[in-house]
């Protein structure tokens, strides 16, 4: 399966900005629907945004509609996640993950369906 490296993390103030990155180190992710996810200390996985693979239609959940942005550029075989006003309650790792042929739910997705991800990027929003 495709192997995901998700970097860009750091510490930002609140309000501040970030864009990550997620790239494969082989695979080209035309089939792949990619998500975002993020953990946080003592909490469960929770998805942060969606990108579907057939007409890059994204998708997230209703707390971060309007401040992140996921993306994709096939031909650099990564995906982004822009992120903005970012709140101490964003702090976490983020993760990306990939999923071919998905068919599962674009609105509520399972996370668990998109596997452990590959490495993740720290992020930390703090004054």
């Amino acid at each position: 399966d495709v192997q995901l490296q998700a970097s860009g993390g750091g510490l930002v103030q609140p309000g501040g900005s970030l864009r990550l990155s997620c790239a494969s180190s082989g695979v080209t992710l035309d089939y792949y629907a990619i998500m975002w996810f993020r953990q946080a200390p003592g909490k469960d996985r929770e998805w942060v945004s969606l990108i579907s693979v057939s007409d890059t239609s994204t998708y997230y959940p209703d707390s971060m509609k309007g401040r992140f942005t996921i993306s994709r550029d096939n031909a650099k075989k990564t995906v982004y996640l822009q992120m903005n006003n970012l709140t101490p309650e964003d702090t976490a790792i983020y993760y990306c993950a990939g999923k071919k042929y998905y068919s599962g739910s674009y609105y509520s997705p399972d996370v668990r369906a998109f596997g452990p991800g590959g490495p993740g990027t720290q992020v930390t929003v703090s004054s």
